[in-house]
């Protein structure tokens, strides 16, 4: 990867729907050989995908909580938490981490009734689960906008 395929990534992350001429134009490249090294890119797995940013209120989804999550630490445990949490919209992220809490989730729902019925029924009724903490989201400082590179 050079400076060049550098600079298509942080184009991309910017603006997914840039055209390809816009994007060789960006970059200082005629379109073609601009397309051929997005194909590359996508192909060796460095480009996953792309996506719309949506409104999390225009849906319905503007509160967001940060739910740290203790699961008991045997292999059973662990894979069927992570399996059962594939199921549940609400979880927009889930990361499991070294050291404790063993877990932390982002979720978003519609308002705080919303998530209380989803940690009554849903978080705190999964296996294995034997601490969960909640951390309402007040303000988001820094959106996320891709990765530098």
């Amino acid at each position: 990867m050079d400076a060049i395929d550098r600079e298509i990534l942080r184009e991309l992350q910017n603006d997914g729907r840039l055209s390809n001429q816009e994007l060789a134009q960006r970059v200082g490249l005629t379109p073609s050989p601009c397309m051929r090294r997005v194909r590359q890119l996508e192909q060796d797995g460095v480009i996953q995908g792309y996506r719309a940013v949506i409104d999390p209120e225009a849906v319905g989804r503007a509160f967001e909580v940060l739910v740290s999550v203790e699961v008991r630490r045997d292999r059973e445990s662990v894979e069927a938490f992570e399996s059962a949490l594939q199921d549940i919209p609400d979880v927009i992220e889930a990361y499991r981490l070294f050291g404790s809490p063993g877990c932390l989730l982002r979720i978003a729902v519609a308002d705080l009734r919303a998530y209380e019925r989803l940690w009554i029924e849903q978080l705190t009724a999964l296996t294995g689960i034997t601490e969960v903490n909640s951390q309402i989201i007040m303000k988001r400082v820094k959106e996320p906008r891709g990765l530098p590179v």
